[in-house]
């Protein structure tokens, strides 16, 4: 793996995306050829929030250094990116699910400005920044995919804050050398207690099924989407560029429940009820509703904000990232899955 640099900056490196991102960089991505072999001499300075757990980081490699501070503030992200010219940044930094609305516009937007502000003041070489699906929507019709082509119609409050940071992003291109990543949908080791709640609900006969469940949904198995995001740093022809990262296929909801369930039995030793929890599709719409009421007065609620999404279908193609970055999307959702619940029983996110 060269990434023609000894020093790469990781913003959000003790979340799900950026922790897995700091092992792929020590330990090599086994199932891509080029990037199997790790950097011997590699260093990793990553970005970790006030009180967020970091010691974990410390025992993946003595070359990983630990800078505690926040993307909103210039004084951090100085300290952040200070010394670093000719570094790469990885900025997986981010809010999903905040507690205010307020807040995806002040990290994901305001954040990486004052992020990238402080990266191109200082010399770095090139920033690959994760956006999201989000910022171009829900697909317009059950069999469209999503390409570096289609245009921005962001869904809700956390779609728009995405896509003004991409506007930000390209605003700074002539300055620093950029990459942006839409990432769908991911899972695989490392994964919160959402997804976890979520293989719960499966086993308990409460899997969610909005409408028909035959909507399409993209997923990255994170070294999937890992492995997209070392060769966006590497690729010379990604400099400027979007790219849509995530498994070869998209997946039904029926599919991605029925592949859960089948290795929750048959691989890892659960009784499952073998029921759903199915509901009409007017369900999300109505959720939709309300969510886009409640976000309207500043109030962000996450359970009814997923159940607006989960009739819809939001896919995407990967063909671009295979054809210009060398993108190998090998690990597919049963098996993606089944090394998800493999990482749950190995680190006592037991159900």
């Amino acid at each position: 793996m060269n990434l023609n640099t000894n020093l790469v900056l990781i913003t959000g490196a003790a979340g799900w995306l950026g922790s897995r991102l700091v092992e792929s960089l020590v330990r090599g991505l086994p199932e891509h050829d080029e990037l199997k072999s790790p950097g011997s001499d590699l260093r990793i300075r990553v970005l970790v929030l006030p009180g967020q757990d970091s010691a974990f980081l410390r025992k993946i490699s003595d070359r990983v250094e630990i800078v505690i501070g926040d993307v909103r503030s210039p004084a951090d992200c100085g300290k952040f990116c200070a010394d670093a010219k000719g570094a790469i940044l990885f900025h997986t930094a981010g809010i999903i699910h905040p507690k205010r609305v307020s807040e995806f516009f002040e990290i994901n937007r305001d954040g990486t400005k004052i992020l990238l502000d402080a990266a191109i003041r200082t010399g770095l070489k090139r920033a690959v920044i994760v956006s999201s699906n989000s910022p171009c929507g829900c697909n317009p019709h059950p069999d469209h995919l999503f390409d570096e082509l289609s245009p921005f119609n962001p869904y809700m409050n956390y779609g728009r804050s995405k896509m003004e940071m991409e506007l930000a992003v390209r605003e700074r291109a002539g300055k620093i050398e950029t990459v942006l990543i839409r990432a769908p949908w991911f899972y695989g080791p490392n994964q919160p207690p959402r997804q976890t709640l979520f293989f719960q609900m499966i086993r308990d006969g409460k899997g969610p099924i909005v409408g028909s469940g035959n909507n399409l949904r993209s997923m990255a198995y994170v070294d999937n989407l890992c492995q997209g995001l070392i060769l966006a740093a590497i690729r010379e022809r990604a400099k400027g560029q979007v790219y849509w990262i995530a498994d070869k296929h998209p997946y039904s909801m029926n599919e991605i429940i029925d592949t859960i369930e089948r290795l929750l039995e048959k691989e890892f030793g659960h009784k499952c009820a073998h029921k759903r929890m199915k509901l009409p599709g007017f369900a999300s719409e109505v959720a939709w509703l309300a969510d886009k009421t409640l976000q309207a007065l500043g109030i962000y609620h996450q359970k009814i904000h997923v159940l607006s999404e989960m009739n819809k279908t939001i896919a995407c193609s990967v063909t671009r990232a295979e054809n210009e970055l060398g993108y190998k999307p090998t690990v597919a959702l049963e098996e993606g899955m089944r090394r998800s619940l493999k990482w749950c029983a190995e680190n006592g996110q037991n159900f």
